[in-house]
């Protein structure tokens, strides 16, 4: 009788760790831009979101994506009481980027599908930050149809923006870290290896 549960290793616990710390460093270099109901901002913590995804994984990506995100947010009195929603958002980019890049053995190793695997990533971020400030804005805070097609007009521009900067920026950085991170055998200790 199999005993396997599927728990996550120390290594990919450390790691799950060491990209949410990368996600969370990276956010903030950012630029904030107000907009009539809020901010929104230009941010390098996508770039880390899918390449999280795409060096180990969805489940890893998406978690460090998640947790990186969240804790940013945690630190930031206008985003804090969102940072559970962003922590889903964030997780499906990297768990998202992640899934196809690791898809039927590819590892990651795929070039082309890795840049299947950011694009996929990033856009649907960019649709489901989208629909989440449709709906908090016209929902939740009861905006008239004019103020939320503003607001996420805005915020859908700058997230598109964030997305390009983090698909072509991943994948570069994809292909100068995997191979040393190979080298070092970090692949194989998080498989079990």
């Amino acid at each position: 009788m199999s005993t396997d549960k599927r728990k996550f290793s120390i290594y990919q616990m450390a790691v799950i760790g060491l990209m949410a710390a990368m996600v969370f460093v990276a956010t903030n270099f950012r630029i904030e831009i107000p907009t009539p109901l809020g901010k929104t901002m230009l941010h390098l913590g996508n770039v880390m979101c899918i390449l999280s995804g795409l060096l180990f994984g969805g489940a890893v990506g998406g978690l460090a994506s998640g947790f990186g995100s969240a804790i940013f947010d945690l630190f930031d009195p206008s985003f804090a009481p969102e940072f559970w929603i962003t922590f889903i958002l964030k997780f499906a980019m990297g768990y998202i980027a992640g899934t196809i890049s690791h898809f039927k053995g590819y590892n990651g190793q795929n070039k082309k599908i890795n840049i299947i695997a950011a694009i996929a990533g990033a856009a649907a971020y960019v649709v489901l930050y989208t629909l989440k400030t449709i709906i908090m804005q016209y929902v939740v805070l009861g905006s008239n149809w004019e103020a939320v097609i503003a607001v996420a007009g805005t915020k859908f521009l700058v997230s598109s923006a964030n997305a390009v900067v983090a698909v072509i920026a991943s994948i570069a950085l994809s292909l100068s870290i995997r191979p040393a991170l190979k080298t070092a055998g970090i692949f194989e200790k998080m498989n079990g290896r």
